[in-house]
């Protein structure tokens, strides 16, 4: 597919190694790494704030859902805002959003100014990570692929080590892991700041049509509509199997820093090799249905009390993610001739939207039906995901001649 040229799309790729990067890709991602962390800061510390916040699984589960609501619907503005003040300064602005809400988060008395805190989170995550996608594709030297590598290991690696630190913190405090992200991105601001150059802006200014527009592509919408269904999954799992494997906050960390580091290996050193042997739509359909039988064993083992079952199947969740991960934000980056940048902001606000929906849901399913429920309407999601792939994946058949184009 042809791409209308635009910054910093234009900047020269020499195709180097994956590692062979200029420092203001390693500031970016670095910045990426502490961002990321926020998603499974707050994993293992979920119950220590439902108990002692007095609050129910469900309005805990808001702090997802405020996180991943502003996120996505922020998506939308994101190009505008970039498009005016540069690259440079949408992705500070952003870090500095982080900062202050993080730190905000952790003076909270209330379950609810928790939940509004969050809120402000997501507008700033929302301006860094559309932001930070396309600069460090833009930035790079290796190539549209291998960045994108760059950047998912950077995911990977920021939602393994933030349970880790959240549950080291939260040991002490439910507050801590809210200050120690305020000064984790405090640092990334400081890199940014210093040792990224200022990139010129784009020569069209975006609007707040242009991601609507960009969805009008069936490829962008096929890959939208999948990641706004595998998200109901995706969050049941980081929002709701907390509460049934029966853990401090030191295990609840340990436990989701296993997920995490599987999803950053199989995210760099796996999902490359199966796009390349057996085409995007296969792997990321397998990937899909491979993890919605995950979640069919965690229901199982919730109905049979077995929290070792619910454990191990949370970590191996983490392969089937990372893979799918990879597959689907490469894909996103060629599936229509609009600028990156747009179309990460179209794809992120509808997937960001199934992120929104899915905690809440599946602390209500819980209180509503069973324990196990959750686990079962995740996996059911995840599986029409899968169906509307394959029965859309014609408009998906150019995506792979495209990929190793770039």
């Amino acid at each position: 597919m042809k791409r209308e040229p635009s910054l910093p799309d234009e900047l020269p790729s020499s195709r180097g190694g994956l590692l062979s990067q200029p420092r203001a890709v390693w500031a970016v991602a670095f910045a990426c790494i502490i961002s990321f962390m926020g998603l499974g800061l707050v994993d293992p510390i979920l119950p220590a704030i439902a108990d002692q916040l007095h609050a129910s699984k469900s309005q805990v589960s808001l702090l997802f859902t405020s996180y991943n609501a502003v996120t996505g619907i922020a998506m939308l503005i994101t190009g505008v805002v970039s498009s005016r003040i540069g690259v440079k300064w949408t992705l500070l602005s952003g870090i500095l959003l982080i900062i202050v809400f993080s730190f905000l988060g952790g003076t909270s008395d209330t379950v609810g100014a928790l939940v509004g805190y969050r809120g402000g989170w997501g507008l700033g995550n929302a301006l860094f990570i559309a932001t930070a996608l396309s600069a460090i594709v833009g930035l790079s030297t290796s190539g549209t692929a291998k960045a994108i590598i760059l950047y998912e290991a950077a995911l990977g690696l920021g939602i393994a080590v933030g349970p880790l630190l959240g549950g080291e913190l939260g040991s002490i405090s439910w507050r801590g892991p809210f200050y120690g992200v305020a000064v984790l991105m405090a640092i990334a601001f400081i890199s940014i700041l210093f040792m990224l150059p200022k990139m010129a802006k784009p020569k069209t200014r975006s609007t707040l049509s242009d991601p609507f527009k960009a969805l009008g592509y069936p490829s962008l919408k096929t890959l939208a509509i999948t990641a706004f269904l595998y998200n109901f999954g995706f969050f049941t799992l980081m929002a709701y199997s907390p509460y049934v494997m029966k853990l401090d906050e030191h295990g609840l960390g340990y436990v989701f820093f296993g997920w995490g580091l599987m999803l950053a290996i199989t995210s760099v050193f796996v999902a490359p090799k199966l796009q390349r042997r057996f085409g995007s739509v296969p792997s990321m359909s397998v990937m899909l249905t491979l993890f919605a039988l995950d979640l069919l064993v965690m229901a199982v083992g919730t109905v049979m009390g077995s929290s070792v079952t619910v454990i191990v199947a949370v970590i191996v969740a983490g392969i089937f993610l990372g893979i799918n991960n990879t597959l689907i934000t490469t894909a996103v980056m060629e599936a229509a001739p609009v600028e990156r940048s747009v179309a990460s902001a179209a794809y992120s606000f509808v997937r960001f939207m199934g992120g929104a929906l899915a905690p809440w849901l599946a602390g209500k399913l819980s209180e509503w039906f069973l324990p196990e429920t959750p686990f079962y309407f995740g996996a059911l999601m995840v599986l029409i995901g899968v169906a509307v792939l394959l029965m859309r994946r014609r408009h998906l058949r150019d995506i792979d001649a495209s990929i190793t184009a770039h």
